[in-house]
């Protein structure tokens, strides 16, 4: 009878567990939730957004069921839910236990806008609990901005437009169009894939234009042809309205400075007359990659500012390079990478490396006159000139600045009142010529291991301080003379300018 009476007794439990409705009650609009209302940050039509999450409490002391859950606009709506694991718009019979909670995960898409609206939608919608005189809602709230895209041409069967690069290099893309190689600032333009300019055409993009690359996308421009992305200078510093930028296609918030999110700008060799100002690149793999030259100056970058990428900001292979009022900072490996020679002209320019997203073993600036293509090959090529003139080379590794020559290729370069961390203290370079610091022919007025006082590296800010950035004050005459305003359009002094992008500001108090 002991035994019969137990087994009764541990049945009525294990039925009691299995029956998570057992002791129910129906909502009576006493929900509380972590937030009332959603804002979903700005997306672009057609592309979908980051996953938001809710929060559902119950604070009583018993389970409560919610009859229903769901959109107000139910089916038509443009948001989608996942309620406590599973996805859907509507839902039934949702209970949560005593003293629990649930989580509701919203997520939007909307296929376009109607043109009535401009380029821009406030898309509302919300989450609707239980019904009549117990309804409780969560207002849902997303900004929607129209956008042109370009994408590679479907071709059937799951397959889609490439280009052939040649050395059995093909990649997802496709070739601009005719009227596809002005890229106008009215709206923003999303591209999928590499965008190609076709062999001697022009690729101009307008003052103010906004450039948004998706996963593996970029732009490359082919034999003959060029890119003008000739920016101006903005009134609005945090609007920046002239500023041509070029980022990934994810708006939110918490993708502003991730690394990786797209390409890079590929200037290919025969490509030519490449002309960069008042323009940002941030974001992706490497930022500009150039082959070769054209016999003449083949790019030229003023007032462009190059963040957050996962190889190298500016990288040229036997490139022809001229650029002033730059900043380039935040590179997995260098910010500006030259190699098998090339001639090189930067002036007033700030190459910053305090790259925190893993280990990194390459210097901020690495000039080299080779290239190795294998273990036991290398190619050289003559560095006919790398000039450095006002410049900050400085970053969070003791030696930011890397020489490397091979005998059998020129290899000229020099570095005019410039600031450079360079530290050596197991003395491993002492002996090497190209780092004979008291050499007037590489190194003249050059000052190192002084920190420039940057105003925030974590923001890509490198204003310096005044008066107290070892940068004030050292650079020469003809560096300001060539480049009389700095990257935000201060002017620059004729005699004592700063080193750098910036001249010095005074930094206002922290909070």
């Amino acid at each position: 009878m002991k035994f019969n009476a137990a087994l009764l007794i541990l049945s009525v439990i294990l039925w009691s567990s299995c029956r998570t409705d057992f002791d129910a009650v129906d909502s009576t609009g006493n929900l509380t939730f972590s937030q009332d209302t959603i804002f979903l940050d700005t997306v672009f039509s057609q592309i979908g957004s980051s996953t938001y999450t809710l929060k559902v409490y119950n604070s009583s002391n018993n389970t409560i069921n919610i009859p229903t859950v769901g959109l107000s606009q139910g089916d038509a709506s443009h948001y989608r839910l996942n309620v406590d694991g599973l996805p859907g718009k509507v839902f039934t019979d949702i209970q949560i236990l005593p003293k629990d909670s649930i989580f509701v995960f919203i997520e939007t898409t909307v296929d376009g806008i109607d043109p009535a609206n401009g380029t821009q939608l406030l898309y509302e919608d919300q989450l609707v609990f239980d019904q009549g005189n117990n309804t409780q809602t969560v207002s849902l709230i997303t900004l929607i901005q129209d956008a042109h895209f370009l994408f590679p041409e479907p071709l059937g069967d799951g397959i889609y437009e490439t280009l052939d690069l040649g050395d059995e290099v093909v990649i997802d893309g496709f070739f601009l169009d005719e009227n596809e190689l002005t890229f106008t600032n009215d709206k923003p333009w999303v591209i999928y894939g590499y965008a190609a300019v076709p062999a001697d055409k022009t690729l101009i993009i307008e003052p103010g234009a906004r450039i948004h690359f998706h996963e593996n996308s970029g732009i490359i421009v082919t034999n003959g042809a060029s890119l003008k992305a000739l920016g101006q200078p903005s009134q609005d510093p945090e609007l920046m309205e002239n500023e041509i930028i070029f980022e990934g296609d994810r708006m939110e918030p918490a993708f502003s400075d991730i690394p990786g999110q797209w390409g890079t700008i590929w200037l290919t060799a025969g490509s030519t007359n490449h002309e960069l100002s008042h323009t940002t690149i941030k974001n992706n793999l490497v930022g500009i990659l150039m082959d070769s030259n054209d016999g003449d100056r083949t790019l030229t970058l003023k007032n462009v500012q190059i963040y957050n990428t996962v190889t190298a900001g500016l990288m040229a292979r036997t490139g022809n390079i001229y650029g002033e009022n730059m900043v380039v900072s935040n590179a997995g490996q260098s910010a500006l990478s030259l190699s098998l020679g090339g001639t090189y002209e930067f002036n007033q320019s700030t190459f910053a490396n305090y790259w925190a997203n893993s280990f990194r073993s390459f210097p901020a600036v690495q000039i080299s006159n080779a290239l190795p293509i294998s273990d036991t090959e290398v190619l050289v090529s003559d560095l006919v000139l790398a000039q450095f003139t006002n410049c900050i080379i400085y970053g969070g590794e003791q030696r930011e600045l890397g020489l490397y020559r091979e005998n059998a290729a020129g290899f000229s370069f020099k570095l005019d009142h410039c600031l450079v961390k360079f530290q050596d203290p197991l003395d491993l370079f002492v002996d090497d010529p190209l780092y004979n610091f008291d050499d007037t022919n590489y190194y003249d007025q050059v000052l190192f291991n002084i920190d420039p006082l940057f105003q925030n590296i974590n923001l890509n800010n490198y204003n310096i301080s005044d008066p107290d950035s070892a940068a004030k004050g050292i650079g020469s005459s003809s560096g300001a003379a060539s480049t009389p305003l700095d990257l935000s359009g201060t002017s620059r002094p004729m005699n004592n300018p700063d080193a750098g992008a910036y001249q010095a500001i005074v930094f206002p108090p922290e909070d």
